[in-house]
């Protein structure tokens, strides 16, 4: 069997070295438009402000690259458009005039000459066009027929970005084939985590991005009560006085999951996944559509009043079809964001079917059949390659009989960030074919938010991909982002990692990149004029950059440490706390492996920016250690008056001799943070049975809040309260 095993090992590095020589020899150039194959008698539809990015496969002679000959754009009676170049090691931006293109002067043709080098001599070949239109606002849909039409090529595409990985692997290629591819809310935004706690001091709130700008979350508390989310049901404790700690109000749910909360005054907002053949398709089961279309579950809202906590009365019922994204609560206005797959790929036998994602809104819990949403009524990113809708639907709290404002789109994105003005989508575009690992980008949708209004202001695109929402932040009116691009398993053109700045408009104005190669992106945190950036793939570079010239971001310093964060929170100005892993390297017949070796929070002293310091270290469990808030800020409690650093953790204790692991400890851990002491455990807290071998889910700390003098544990079964004592 081991030798079994050995063979089998070589056999699939073999096959990796042969992957590679290959990828190696195909053709240097790959363009990201889209991030879709197309051939170059396709035109597309791009927005007229649309930066073009020209992703090479190699990194390229920039000598061989002249502004105005090289690559250049035409209008649709072949004058040259006045478009903009900047070169980077391995891609081209292609900036669009003053004001954009103007629609009425398309098509357009963007040319790119043969003649490119890369670094190893290889030239492109032929003169590549990309033929595209411009408009100046996101396209509206008319009709089945062109939704359909948008999805049908769609799905052509990729049928073609298949055959020419197929081709790829058959040594061969296509000759005429090219890619293409969550006041100032963001100056309140950068200390938003800082204290994680109401205005009156007396309980804490969910930990968010962005001040002012509440998240969802499992557990929410105001104070008297606490508010869960589980195991589908609905529970409301009473917390105060503690000796009366009871549950007044349990609801059961028959066809919902709910997994969010929002809470506001005597309002109660319940998100959650939703499942109803009847309320699906009705009466119409005979139906083509029915018949044919796969059944999607469903994101509902339900909003109470809890003016009688232990009686809670439905105001309204608001589903959509599709998969939770995110939310977020501005005031009294809560904002939903689902995504639903586009089942394209049923139109190669079934054209005429309706793929429209479906909506319902009713006063009160009556269950009421869903509605495609107006054709009329869908736009669509015309860069994206997402195979999905997206819908925003936006409620007043203030006015809970008035119909949510929903808006869909085609082609959506799985980030968003929130400031007190503005919404942004992260789409990525990823290409089909055999270029993909070069060929990715990502795009940006900036939307005003005002009440319930959310409308399409402006979009840009940058190289690479994001992590999450803390990889983007608003400030001054300056977006800012940071991206990984490339693969950290990819030796001949290893990833990079960037930081990039946006004005008003979407457009970059400048940007630090080239960092960390062969790393990628594990944490961010944006504060102020500041930026922290965590990199990893066998250490941990923390940079930090300066920010307070948008025009002119650079990099101040940087600390390599064993480990990575996952999560970086601010303490004060001058100290940023990372949470993640400690780590250590094994050597074998295949190399180093990074293992991890226990959770790991650090201190991290950045008064002084170009010399950044870890000055404090705490290191829990082993292996086997592992945290909801290695990927989940809102685990975390976090109180600089109260000293509190809080936090669910399981650990495990393995058997040196048989391998085997045994529970060590689950349950909150809550330490003190003190910039000359380091951190201070305070107390632990579990809701386990002594002597268990396993966690047991239904005592699984989910969440600690704290209400006055007590801390309380939440789990599925029970809360418990715990009096602070330090």
């Amino acid at each position: 069997m081991k030798k079994r095993a050995v063979i089998f090992s070589f056999l699939i590095v073999g096959l990796a070295i042969i992957f590679a020589v290959v990828y190696q020899t195909k053709e240097p150039f790959a363009v990201n438009g889209t991030g879709q194959s197309i051939s170059s008698k396709d035109t597309q539809t791009v927005l007229s402000n649309k930066t073009w990015m020209l992703t090479f496969t190699k990194e390229f002679k920039k000598d061989t690259i002249q502004q105005g000959e090289s690559i250049y754009v035409t209008d649709k009676n072949g004058d040259r458009v006045e478009a903009k170049l900047e070169l980077s090691d391995d891609y081209v931006t292609v900036s669009p005039p003053n004001g954009g293109y103007d629609p009425s002067k398309g098509p357009f043709e963007l040319h790119i000459s043969g003649d490119i080098e890369s670094v190893d001599g290889k030239k492109l070949g032929e003169q590549k066009k990309i033929q595209f239109r411009a408009m100046a606002a996101l396209p509206t849909v008319s009709s089945k027929k062109e939704l359909n039409d948008l999805f049908t090529a769609q799905l052509e595409q990729m049928e073609a970005a298949q055959k020419s990985s197929q081709s790829f692997f058959g040594f061969g290629r296509e000759e005429s084939t090219t890619s293409s591819d969550d006041s100032d809310g963001g100056a309140s935004a950068d200390m938003a985590g800082g204290e994680a706690e109401s205005s009156g001091g007396g309980h804490s709130d969910t930990n968010v991005q962005v001040q002012g700008v509440d998240e969802a979350d499992i557990v929410k508390t105001d104070g008297s009560f606490i508010y869960q989310a589980t195991d589908q049901k609905l529970k409301i404790t009473k917390a105060e006085p503690v000796k009366d700690l009871t549950v007044v109000s349990e609801l059961r749910y028959k066809d919902f999951y709910p997994n969010q909360l929002f809470l506001d005054g005597d309002q109660l907002v319940v998100i959650g996944n939703h499942w109803n053949e009847k309320m699906m398709y009705g009466s119409k089961q005979s139906s083509a559509d029915d018949m044919i279309l796969p059944m999607h579950e469903a994101t509902r809202a339900i909003i109470y009043d809890i003016s009688d906590r232990s009686n809670p009365v439905v105001q309204k019922t608001i589903t959509l079809e599709g998969n939770y994204v995110s939310s977020r609560k501005i005031d009294n206005h809560v904002y939903l964001i689902t995504n639903k797959y586009a089942d394209f790929w049923i139109l190669g036998e079934h054209p005429e079917a309706d793929l429209r994602p479906r909506t319902a809104q009713v006063n009160g819990d009556e269950e009421v059949e869903l509605e495609a949403v107006p054709y009329n009524e869908i736009s669509y990113f015309p860069d994206s390659n997402e195979n999905n809708f997206m819908t925003i639907a936006s409620l007043d709290l203030n006015q809970p009989q008035e119909d949510a404002s929903i808006t869909t789109y085609v082609g959506s994105g799985n980030q968003i960030y929130m400031s007190k003005e503005s919404l942004y989508v992260a789409v990525p575009n990823y290409s089909y074919g055999p270029h993909w690992t070069n060929n990715e980008s990502t795009e940006l949708y900036k939307f005003g938010v005002e009440g319930t209004s959310v409308e399409f202001r402006a979009n840009g695109s940058i190289p690479g991909y994001l992590l999450n929402q803390f990889s983007m932040d608003e400030h001054k009116g300056y977006f800012r982002v940071a991206a990984t691009k490339g693969q950290t398993w990819d030796d001949q053109s290893p990833s990079s990692n960037n930081l990039f700045i946006l004005d008003g408009g979407m457009n970059v104005v400048s940007s630090v990149e080239d960092l960390a190669r062969g790393e990628r992106i594990y944490s961010v945190r944006f504060m102020q004029d500041k930026a922290y950036v965590v990199t990893f793939k066998e250490v941990d570079p923390l940079f930090v950059f300066d920010l307070s010239n948008p025009n002119e971001p650079k990099v101040l310093g940087e600390l390599k440490i064993p480990g990575f964060s996952n999560y970086l929170h601010p303490y004060d100005e001058n100290h940023l706390i990372g949470f993640g892993y400690d780590t250590k390297l094994e050597k074998d017949q295949w190399g180093t492996r990074v293992i991890p070796n226990g959770v790991k929070i650090s201190l991290f002293d950045v008064s002084d920016p170009t010399n950044p310091l870890e000055k404090h270290t705490e290191i829990i469990g082993g292996q086997s250690t592992h945290s909801p808030l290695n990927y989940d800020h809102k685990a975390l409690l976090f109180n600089k008056e109260k000293d509190i650093f809080a936090f669910p953790i399981t650990m495990y204790n393995e058997n040196q001799k048989d391998g085997s692991y045994r529970l060590a400890f689950e349950g909150a851990m809550v330490y003190g943070v003190d910039p000359e002491k380091g951190f201070t455990l305070h107390t632990k807290i579990t809701h386990q049975q002594e002597n268990t071998l396993y966690e047991d889910w239904e005592n699984m700390v989910q969440r600690i809040l704290y209400i006055d003098k007590h801390l309380y544990t939440v789990t599925p079964k029970e809360i418990k309260a715990t009096k602070i004592t330090w």
